[in-house]
């Protein structure tokens, strides 16, 4: 056993507790999370609901014995909950999902800048471990279960969210979608013996190159998605080097209506090849179902170019690109 969460949501349904009283309580009960042999467990204290900052702040500031930390993370959820049909919407819709969905980097900076009051050497990780969309479930299913479907604009929010975790990997040391199969923002669906992937899973997929690899430093600069008077940027990126070299570029474009021209200065090699593979489909509100289980899926991307150390390529509309570089 590795991880271990000391309660869930205790601000809450886990006992509506102010945060001075369940950061004694966390106290008593770690004491009697032990470790066996040569196994260390990985201790989680329940972390803040959303923007509740001053629970990041007692949790840190009380948990601790001298100058040690009693926990090894500590969690905080955030949802982009929208009340609405996950397939039937409007480009509002769309816009204020992804809107809702991009906070969260404000939200972790915020919680990673008291943390690093606390603790400095960050030592303690920040366990996102509850997020995704929280849409209306599906008519028909029972409102317990919270079985909603899964679209292109759901794409959109796991890649962004993907960046923004990347962009926060120093102290992010886990994060898990709430839920995989199912429920919420789930990877996969099912129904008896049929089963689909989502456009979400497919960007876990598409992602994973970066996965053990070395984060790069990425500088975008990119124009803005506007609706009705308010605007978020129109491209996001990220940027890893894996252990035999290769590097791989994440890009969403977030605009469901334009295309983005990019040219990517490269520095520090020069790459000679580059393969990618993009994930779109010609509407909004495209999903896959159990009759057409491959409507939306990745495909094979030869829109980028490159001539010595740049990178050229427009980024269709709607749409998430992993490219590999290959020097």
């Amino acid at each position: 056993l590795k991880y271990w969460g000391v309660g869930n949501e205790n601000w809450g349904c886990g006992g509506n507790m102010r945060p001075e009283y369940y950061a004694d309580e966390y106290r008593r009960y770690q004491t009697y999370v032990r470790n066996f042999g040569g196994n260390r467990i990985y201790k989680i204290a329940c972390g803040a609901n959303g923007a509740d900052y001053t629970w990041t702040d007692v949790l840190m500031r009380n948990t601790r014995r001298g100058d040690r930390h009693l926990m090894d993370g500590l969690s905080v959820h955030y949802y982009t909950s929208y009340r609405q049909s996950a397939t039937e919407f409007a480009e509002d819709d769309w816009f204020n999902v992804l809107k809702k969905a991009l906070f969260i980097d404000d939200l972790l900076a915020k919680h990673i800048a008291i943390m690093d009051q606390h603790d400095p050497e960050k030592r303690v990780g920040l366990i996102v471990d509850e997020w995704g969309t929280w849409y209306s479930v599906e008519p028909g299913t029972h409102p317990g279960f919270l079985y909603q479907q899964n679209s292109l604009r759901d794409a959109l929010v796991a890649g962004l969210t993907f960046h923004i975790f990347h962009k926060h990997s120093d102290r992010i040391h886990m994060a898990n979608i709430a839920q995989t199969v199912n429920v919420l923002q789930a990877m996969i669906l099912t129904d008896g013996p049929r089963m689909l992937c989502t456009p979400t899973y497919h960007v876990f997929d598409m992602f994973k190159v970066h996965h053990d690899a070395v984060r790069l430093q990425v500088h975008l600069q990119s124009g803005t998605y506007t609706q009705q008077g308010a605007s978020i940027p129109q491209l996001s990126a990220s940027a890893s080097r894996d252990a035999n070299g290769r590097i791989h570029l994440s890009l969403c474009n977030a605009d469901p209506h334009r295309a983005a021209d990019l040219s990517c200065d490269i520095r520090g090699i020069t790459p000679s090849r580059v393969t990618g593979h993009i994930l779109t489909a010609d509407r909004i509100t495209a999903h896959n179902t159990f009759d057409q289980p491959d409507a939306v899926r990745p495909e094979p991307f030869a829109g980028a170019s490159l001539k010595n150390q740049t990178l050229a390529l427009s980024i269709p509309s709607k749409s998430v690109i992993v490219l590999e570089l290959i020097a």
